[in-house]
């Protein structure tokens, strides 16, 4: 009888474990998938903050230069 209970334990240990496999098999593309548009997004924030960095360095120079000549004059 003891035989049979271990026998039965290991069964229903492999069958979990062939159940998890199967699931995680399933799910593996849908992980790549959220992996693809995290990095995808990760490249457009880059991307708007290069933009931003830009013109805002854009506006700056010119606003910088004009207040450059202002106080040039007023000396």
């Amino acid at each position: 009888m003891p035989d049979q209970s271990i026998d039965a334990l290991r069964i229903g240990r492999e069958q979990i474990a062939a159940a998890a496999a199967v699931g995680f098999n399933a799910a593996q593309p849908f992980f790549h998938f959220q992996a693809s548009i995290l990095r995808l997004m990760a490249h457009n924030f880059e991307s708007l903050a290069r933009n931003y960095e830009r013109s805002v360095e854009a506006f700056t120079i010119p606003a910088e230069e004009q207040h450059d000549q202002t106080r040039e004059a007023a000396e």
